[in-house]
């Protein structure tokens, strides 16, 4: 979650001023928010009416519907946090939207970084073990597997679940943070306790949330590009063309925000001290970069192929079942015992 920020201001004749700097900022910031929204409640809804309902289910296509899904439940969040940065960081909405919010933004930011490690993780076994892969890779075996995935990212958000809600600084300004006090009623004990866990959950976030499924998804791309090099099919599987560029979007929109992050957990104290102003402008900045990428994917299915021209011609649905369309042979409960399935077949595109 976000930590609350407002931007500096000037203050000269008795009015206060933004600097023209930050109000660009801001101006950016809600236009991306603006976009985010539209094109990522537009586009994943469509994604999860394409593989939730007109699509067999195999387990690439419940993979994606559930990132889909994921990206979904998160844009439809923006709104809700625009309205925060617009009041500088204090909370206007109440205490039940205050502790929904992010818990709906937390767990999803954490399921859609273990969903694509997860993608990674199939298509590294699809390449490295086919025979496995067709006699055990089953749809069942996919949802109890996701259903982890979920359950572990909900109870990565339980500190945002217990402990955050609405805290009143004064008349008119009401936060949505993190509430220490039942621990304690002494003001610096509570804000030592609050550094600690602030430091102690940064670190969770960035090591296990973001740094560990990036290693997994590194290492799964460096297993998979050395099996394709030498039976040469280094183009030729579509789905894991997909999960390259989904990758190579999040990394990228995710990465400055997650550095930023880090350094916010390592200057914690400062934060608290009412200093880091710039950290706190650096938080907008590359949040908002962060939050682009929920909108991305559903775009990177449809026109990454090589006849992106044509698919654009036609139905975006049509287009999308092509993108998530399985390689390999049925994965499903029903799926034969095949003595032998030759890698080659799992990586070429159909």
């Amino acid at each position: 979650m976000v930590s609350n920020s407002s931007l500096p201001t000037n203050t000269s004749a008795g009015t206060v001023t933004l600097p023209a700097g930050y109000i660009a900022l801001n101006v950016f910031s809600y236009t991306v928010f603006a976009v985010t929204f539209i094109l990522g409640v537009l586009g994943n809804g469509l994604v999860i009416w394409v593989a939730g309902f007109r699509m067999k289910r195999t387990v690439t296509t419940i993979g994606y519907l559930n990132l889909a899904f994921a990206d979904f439940s998160f844009t439809m969040t923006l709104p809700f946090l625009a309205v925060r940065q617009a009041w500088g960081g204090y909370w206007p909405l109440g205490w039940f939207l205050c502790k929904f919010i992010f818990t709906i933004v937390d767990i999803n930011l954490f399921g859609s970084v273990f969903l694509i490690a997860l993608i990674a993780l199939d298509r590294c076994i699809c390449v490295l073990h086919p025979v496995w892969a067709q006699n055990h890779r089953t749809v069942s075996l996919a949802k109890k597997v996701v259903m982890v995935v979920w359950m572990c990212a909900l109870l990565l958000t339980l500190p945002v679940i217990i402990r955050v809600t609405t805290v009143t600084h004064a008349p008119g300004k009401t936060a949505c943070t993190f509430d220490f006090s039942p621990w304690t009623t002494n003001r610096t004990e509570r804000i030592r306790v609050a550094i600690t866990m602030q430091t102690v959950r940064g670190i969770i976030r960035f090591v296990v949330g973001f740094s560990l499924p990036m290693c997994t998804v590194a290492i799964c791309y460096g297993l998979i590009a050395t099996r394709m090099y030498k039976q040469g099919l280094i183009q030729s599987s579509r789905p894991l063309r997909v999960l390259s560029f989904v990758v190579i979007a999040f990394l990228l929109c995710w990465c400055p925000f997650q550095i930023v992050a880090l350094m916010t957990t390592i200057r914690i104290r400062d934060i608290f001290r009412g200093m880091g102003e710039n950290l706190k402008i650096a938080v907008t900045a590359t949040s908002s970069l962060a939050y682009f990428n929920s909108c991305l994917n559903p775009m990177l299915y449809v026109f990454m192929g090589r006849d992106f021209r044509e698919r654009l011609l036609h139905s975006l649905p049509v287009s999308l079942e092509r993108a998530l369309t399985e390689d390999s042979a049925p994965t499903g409960d029903t799926s034969g015992n095949s003595a032998s399935t030759p890698a080659k077949v799992e990586l070429q595109a159909k």
